[in-house]
């Protein structure tokens, strides 16, 4: 046994001893590839996982089936409960196992995950733990699975990040491919979960800063996601999260122009809105002197007493975000839901994951988006017609012109939407809306992820740049 683990630490000192000495472009070709491969794999891990807590809580439990996206089977899932007196008690039991496990196991797995994978790539690349890996899968999987709003990217992105870290340390990498290491896991959790390879790579570098990219994770970044994208969608497909959306969509660049910019304001606004209320939440809940598991156990109470009424506020939400993308459907929801579920979501996902809970918040920022374009457009077109049967072009760039905005990420929040939509006909009106929005949010300097620097000259004080 002895002489079995003596030949492994062989093996592994003289790869890293390689690793050490060769260049830039043959290590990442390497390390790449390993990176991806386990963020694939960590991807799949936790979809599943989600699926399962998912059946059991919401399907067994609640016996309520909930939509699903295009690449999901997409489901029309339930038009009523038929136990509606006990989602409450569902949606407060999985908040309260998440906070369990958060509080007992791994404090590092509270809240969405990505600030916390950005905080690691600044300050602490090597310190990232298999048991913060573990913790978030399970935490995050009970939270979202039960109904909690939550986005399944988030806890992707930190349990990639922690396979980075590891491999960091394993490998013995140096500060500066340490870093480069946690953020390509980012990139490629991200970039996997959501069958958005190009978006993923290029989210790598540009979410860790408010104004800048860091070009040097780029190439490594795209290999891993890429390699991510083919390992998760051995076990799940390869099919766009949400189908071919707005394919035969024509850009009038005459009022398409004000109206694409109109929307690029509300999404700003609603962004805005979204950050300030999560963590204003998030603050609330900190000051509060009682355990992280009774607090998440209140907030999923209150998900499930509103989800009691509007069901649209469970899970994720990437089924509902389908149903809106096509006309016929959209015309079975309310004119009011569409309008007030923008500011229901932001409550229900602050209720959610700034109790302390698990989960991610660019998937509950999607749907907030998608539902700020569907009531933009439903309400547009009572007034003047602008493409009366085709909500989806309005409903694609509110999600990533909300969203992309206040992550301060608009490349790479455009091109994963465009991917998960399967759709390039929308670029020119994106690039406005996105355009217009970004300009706003950075005006009033507000970003959804708090660890991002402001720049790559911004000092990090612990982390010391070696290469």
């Amino acid at each position: 046994m002895s002489e079995n683990i003596n030949k492994l630490r062989s093996v592994r000192n003289k790869f890293t001893n390689w690793i050490s000495i060769t260049n830039y472009f043959n290590r990442w070709i390497v390390l790449g590839i390993i990176l991806g491969v386990v963020a694939g794999l960590g991807a799949v891990l936790f979809y599943n996982a989600l699926v399962l807590t998912t059946d059991i809580f919401l399907g067994y439990f609640a016996n309520y089936k909930i939509p699903t996206p295009f690449s999901e089977g997409n489901s029309l899932g339930d038009s009523f409960y038929t136990r509606v007196w006990i989602l409450p008690l569902v949606v407060a039991a999985g908040g309260l196992i998440s906070g369990l496990i958060v509080y007992f196991v791994a404090p590092e797995a509270e809240g969405h995950g990505t600030d916390a994978a950005i905080e690691a790539v600044h300050h602490n690349p090597k310190g990232v733990g298999a048991k913060v890996i573990i913790a978030k899968i399970l935490a995050s999987a009970f939270m979202i699975g039960s109904g909690g709003s939550g986005g399944r990217e988030g806890p992707s992105a930190q349990i990639s990040a922690g396979i980075g870290s590891i491999i960091a340390r394993f490998f013995r990498l140096s500060d500066r491919d340490s870093k480069i290491a946690v953020s390509i896991g980012i990139g490629a959790g991200i970039g996997s979960i959501f069958g958005a390879p190009f978006g993923g790579a290029v989210l790598s570098g540009e979410i860790l800063y408010k104004d800048d990219i860091d070009g040097t994770v780029l190439l490594p970044s795209l290999l891993a996601s890429i390699v991510g994208f083919i390992v998760f969608g051995l076990f799940e497909g390869y099919q766009p999260l949400f189908g071919f959306q707005a394919e035969s969509y024509h850009f009038d660049a005459g009022m398409g122009i004000i109206w694409f910019a109109l929307l690029g304001v509300i999404c700003a606004g609603i962004g805005i809105l979204y950050s300030k209320t999560f963590y204003k939440f998030t603050d609330v809940s900190k000051s509060i002197k009682l355990p992280i598991y009774i607090k998440t156990l209140i907030g999923g109470l209150l998900v499930g007493l509103i989800a009691m009424f509007i069901p649209e506020v469970l899970g994720t939400g990437y089924g509902w975000i389908q149903k809106v993308l096509n006309y016929h459907q959209l015309q079975t929801i309310p004119i009011a839901v569409l309008i007030f579920l923008p500011i229901l979501r932001i409550l229900v996902t602050s209720l959610s994951i700034g109790s302390g809970g698990s989960g991610g918040i660019f998937g509950p920022g999607m749907v907030i988006g998608a539902f700020t374009g569907a009531s933009f457009w439903a309400v547009l077109n009572h007034i003047v017609s602008v493409d009366p049967h085709n909500p989806a072009p309005f409903v694609v760039i509110g999600m990533l012109a909300c969203f992309g905005s206040v992550a301060r990420a608009p490349i790479a929040v455009t091109l994963m939407v465009l991917e998960m939509t399967g759709t390039i006909t929308v670029l020119a009106p994106a690039v406005i809306a996105i355009g217009v929005a970004s300009f706003i949010v950075k005006k009033f300097d507000v970003t959804i992820y708090l660890s991002q620097l402001q720049n790559r000259q911004t000092p990090t004080n612990k982390l010391s740049e070696k290469n």
